[in-house]
């Protein structure tokens, strides 16, 4: 019997993986952003601004419009108590964002390729419909956002719907301004992070919160004296931070920079800068969502509805009628939140906020085309043109967008926003878990495999955000449990979700083993869990791709 290999070992009898021993012929080549050479062994800031781009692209869904909701109800359910809730999602989102890049830079293969390569076709596609409906799900918060902000800025004139009609011309920009190259694309979306970070320091500046409050909530790793309501706020800010196809979108960005993947000091550096590149990028966006909890901490903390529309009758503001006079305490989304700065602080403050959202919404959208393309092309092995890949999954989202936006009231999409985040949150294992695996492999990854403090590391804080975010799932479906056909499809849906996740987590577990161990011989898990690869890199590369025949096709 052949030997089981999940990828051939990287030694130096054979060729490192790189973007050339790819599933299949494709059929765009694109330049690469050249690394400068230098003489000196120590930080260059010359290589840093190189390396810079893709791990801003990756923080963009950070501060996207569903995790902009999320902060802002945050401040509102428990002042500043959570704040450490939210640093704590950011850090781990860091490291998990860390082992995708690695994975990229490594192997030149993004993370969806290297599902192509490991899983069987069964489990494959279950993890490609999980990824596409997490791509959905974030797609149809970022357009709703982006169409709240429109609606802001034009005065109740452009209504909801048209608004995600609108945000269709996002494929068409996002065509248009990679044709100008990579560089340029990457400084228009740094240009969106410099807008919400005036737009939302702005709205801090104006607000004045408590400094020291705001210290103590990100240092008081507690909650004391919080509402019910809170800890599932708390649980809803990390499946908001964490999201599943970001990790393939970062390990599909870092294939940009032209690295020599057959020199391993090479491979150093360039996990060594995006690694502080997403350290700088990941801190930005951090400090932009803790502004905005910050203001609606100081600003909508334990006030009623009843307290929210006197302010708004008192400075006459058009929007007034959608706070009802109750003493029940405010729920506020992004709608309500951009209303209340503008009752407070003028009708300034709230078109301000409007243009932070707006960035967010088309910013992150455009990014989710970018993720959309990656998992499509990976997981189905698609040699389709951009353009196709781009608009097919740009109408998938904006389908079942449209439909929300078109038959549902403003005042109730603060829900669909917290449903979502539940959805999402369920794809997480379909992630966390194949990244973890590739990583830990030493057949993939060489000597840049994940050590054994890593690995026990990365596994307790996936297991830990895993059951966070099974519990809220949990509880949402309870709450929301309407009849028995209901119950009948969550449970068909949560058996088959239970396999595919003892699938991976067997996985995982073989793909660390060494070469002499029997479990990885076992011919059930040769024939069910991983595929049979040739015993040598020439094999791997005859049976998987087809390399250019010429320098033109090249």
């Amino acid at each position: 019997m052949a030997d089981y290999s999940l990828v051939p070992t990287m030694d130096d009898s054979h060729p490192i993986p790189n973007e050339l021993t790819g599933l299949s012929k494709k059929s765009e080549k694109e330049l690469k952003v050249q690394i400068p050479e230098s003489n000196s062994s120590g930080f260059s800031f010359q290589k840093l601004w190189a390396f810079t781009g893709p791990g801003f692209l990756m923080s963009i869904a950070y501060l996207d419009p569903g995790n902009i909701e999320s902060d802002l109800q945050s401040g509102t359910t428990a002042r500043y108590k959570l704040l450490w809730v939210l640093m704590s999602a950011t850090i781990l989102g860091l490291v998990m964002q860390r082992l995708s890049a690695r994975l990229g830079v490594v192997t030149g293969l993004h993370l969806a390729d290297m599902c192509y390569r490991q899983y069987r076709r069964v489990p494959r596609l279950f993890v490609w419909l999980m990824m596409e409906v997490a791509i959905i799900g974030s797609d149809m918060q970022e357009v709703i956002g982006t169409s709240i902000a429109i609606y802001l800025l034009s005065n109740k004139m452009i209504p909801l719907w048209v608004g995600v009609l609108i945000t269709v011309i996002d494929t068409l920009s996002f065509l248009m301004l990679d044709k100008y190259g990579l560089r340029k694309l990457e400084l228009v979306f740094g240009f969106f992070i410099v807008v919400m970070s005036i737009s939302f320091g702005y709205e801090f500046a104006v607000v004045k919160p408590e400094i020291k409050e705001m210290f103590q909530g990100l240092v008081t790793p507690w909650c004391s004296d919080c509402k019910h309501s809170a800890l599932l706020q708390a649980i809803g800010i990390v499946g908001a931070i964490i999201m599943p196809h970001n990790l393939y979108l970062h390990s599909g960005l870092v294939k940009s920079r032209e690295v020599d993947r057959t020199k391993k000091d090479k491979l150093r550096e360039a996990n060594f800068y995006f690694f502080i590149e997403s350290c700088v990028a990941l801190f930005v966006s951090f400090v932009i969502n803790v502004c905005v909890v910050s203001v609606f901490a100081h600003g909508l903390y334990d006030k009623t509805n009843k307290d929210v529309l006197e302010i708004c009758t008192n400075s006459n503001n058009s929007y007034k009628d959608i706070f009802t006079n109750n003493t029940e305490l405010v729920e506020v989304d992004i709608f309500k939140g951009g209303v209340f700065l503008g009752c407070q602080f003028g009708i300034g403050a709230m078109y301000i906020w409007a243009i932070g959202i707006l960035a967010a919404g088309q910013s992150s959208t455009m990014t989710g085309c970018y993720a959309g393309q990656f998992v499509m092309e990976g997981f189905l092995n698609l040699q389709w043109s951009r353009w196709k890949r781009v608009g097919f999954t740009r109408l998938v989202a904006i389908a079942p967008t449209f439909y929300v936006a078109f038959f549902s009231d403003i005042n109730e999409l603060s829900g669909m926003n917290d449903l979502l985040n539940a959805v999402m949150s369920l794809q997480l294992p379909f992630a966390t878990l194949p990244v973890i695996a590739f990583t830990s492999n030493p057949r993939i990854m060489g000597e840049f495999t994940n050590g054994f403090g890593n690995i026990i590391t990365t596994i307790v804080l996936s297991v830990v955000i895993i059951s966070i975010n099974v519990f809220f799932v949990i509880y949402q479906t309870i709450n929301n449990l309407t009849s028995n056909w209901y119950l009948i499809g969550v449970i068909a849906y949560s058996t088959i979700y239970l396999l595919m996740c003892a699938y991976l987590t067997l996985h995982l577990v073989i793909s660390m083993l060494s070469d002499s161990s029997r479990l990885r011989s076992n011919p059930f898990v040769i024939k069910f869990i991983g595929p049979q690869i040739g015993q040598n890199f020439s094999q791997h590369m005859q049976t998987n791709s087809t390399l250019p025949r010429n320098a033109e096709e090249l």
